[in-house]
């Protein structure tokens, strides 16, 4: 089987690990099975498309809107080398998730806004599917409605025509899309579960996303929240692509 490969940004070693084994848990995959990349660690550099059954690019404290001046240098190259990669996964339609800061990447990479109006401070939301959503490949087993983790300081407010919605939640219009038939983002998070998301929280207390002295508060609420739907995503994105090639385009008619 041809593995899955992983692209991640943060910093910090503890969490970086937390969340790749997170990725592994919830696919199914062994670690073997999904190549990891830190890209705050060292440029992405070239990526055999040929090599691997899809890419997933996981949250980041990064983020699009941030003015250019007031983002380090790896944060630009990181950037930089997302933009390429993406101009190729797009043009090959290739499959691809990308999560919370992915779907800002994306959806940047095809001219959406993306701005501070409809961020979410660190809590669990119920999300509903679109119309389009419901009836998605990859989306469609999931209930109609479901909990999942969010926090985020920016998200996509205007939508261009290239980009499907498929899930929205009261706060946020678009938490989940699909850009072709195989490019796929979620503004939730499908790789966490309560412990983890605790986790989080408390790494990231002082970041911005909510007021520091608001984490044990947010840390108990959310132990009441059931994410499990959530989690299928990635494991829906796995069954769909793994070892197969059934996302190529289909080959141009023949003459005659």
């Amino acid at each position: 089987m041809l593995p899955f490969l992983l692209i991640t940004t943060r910093g910090e070693d503890l969490e970086a690990a937390d969340e790749h084994a997170a990725y592994c848990r919830l696919t199914g995959l062994l670690p073997e099975e999904l190549h990891w990349r830190r890209i705050d660690r060292a440029p992405l550099g070239g990526v055999d498309f040929d090599a691997y059954s899809g890419i997933i690019l996981a949250g980041s404290p990064f983020t699009v809107s941030e003015p250019a001046e007031r983002k380090s240098a790896t944060e630009l190259r990181v950037e930089r080398e997302l933009a390429a990669l993406l101009d190729e996964v797009v043009r090959r339609d290739y499959p691809f998730l990308g999560v919370c800061y992915g779907i800002g990447t994306i959806g940047a990479h095809q001219g959406a806004r993306v701005d501070r109006t409809y961020g979410e401070t660190s809590q669990a939301v119920s999300i509903s599917l679109t119309e389009a959503g419901a009836v998605d490949p990859l989306l469609h087993e999931l209930p109609a409605r479901f909990e999942a983790f969010v926090g985020h300081k920016e998200a996509i407010s205007e939508v261009p025509d290239s980009i499907t919605v498929l899930a929205s939640s009261p706060s946020c219009p678009v938490q989940a899309f699909r850009v072709g038939r195989n490019v796929y983002a979620t503004q939730f998070h499908p790789e966490l579960d309560t412990a983890s998301f605790a986790s989080r929280v408390r790494a990231y207390a002082g970041h911005g996303y909510f007021e520091p002295a608001e984490a044990d508060a947010i840390i108990q609420r959310v132990e009441r929240a059931d994410v499990r739907a959530s989690h299928m995503v990635l494991g829906r994105f796995v069954e769909e692509y793994l070892g197969t090639r059934r996302w190529v385009a289909d080959p141009a008619p023949q003459p005659g």
